[in-house]
């Protein structure tokens, strides 16, 4: 595993989307943190969908500074989740967004400006020059995990959409409502059942660890 030092990258911000925001919020020593959060050996390591949440709430939290508001401890991380998180209800974001609105937070070109995980990846190998030998366990369960999630808010979407247009045609009645997509997953020998997200986090059904 290697990275590149702090004293070989240059002070100058980059051309990417990372060095855009990074500059235009006055995000100092960001890139250091990246590189040294990616390429730590222990256990506190970021995977890139971890770095990037980092980079947003950097972002959302200067985006506050600057309108003079004052947060406690967790309400910014709190805030990024009620914006971005797939478990908050379209309402509550919606509210969130309004709130924001209030307090002079431009929060459309705040989110604008949020990164994927992807362009953090992009923005450590092509701009900083570190580098992985390998992908750890973890980041390839955090890739998988971003492909399904994927897949499962489009299907979300898709299906909002699809009701969205039969009510508007009044083909279908029906109020305020939301879309959930769940998968689950069963194991066959032992009949357990588990979303994708707890077989992900404790990395295979019980009964084959047990087993081992």
């Amino acid at each position: 595993m290697t990275d590149t030092k702090p004293d070989d990258r240059t002070s100058e911000p980059c051309g990417c989307k990372v060095g855009r925001i990074a500059d235009q919020y006055a995000l100092e020593g960001l890139d250091d943190e990246l590189v040294r959060y990616w390429t730590d050996r222990t256990e506190d390591r970021y995977s890139t969908r971890d770095l990037a949440e980092h980079v947003n709430q950097r972002v959302l939290a200067a985006a506050l500074d600057e309108a003079g508001l004052q947060y406690k401890d967790g309400e910014v991380e709190n805030t990024y989740r009620l914006l971005t998180s797939d478990d908050v209800s379209s309402g509550t974001r919606v509210q969130t967004r309004k709130e924001l609105e209030r307090d002079a937070v431009p929060i459309e070109d705040v989110e604008s400006d949020f990164i994927s995980h992807q362009t953090v990846y992009n923005h450590l190998t092509d701009c900083l020059e570190a580098s992985l030998e390998t992908p750890s366990d973890e980041e390839r369960l955090e890739r998988s995990r971003d492909k399904l999630g994927a897949l499962r808010n489009r299907t979300s979407a898709v299906t909002e959409d699809t009701i969205a247009q039969l009510e508007r045609g009044d083909v279908l009645d029906i109020g305020e409502f939301n879309v959930l997509v769940n998968v689950t997953v069963t194991c066959e020998e032992c009949k357990t059942q588990y979303t994708v997200q707890d077989l992900f986090d404790q990395g295979g059904c019980d009964c084959q660890q047990t087993a081992d």
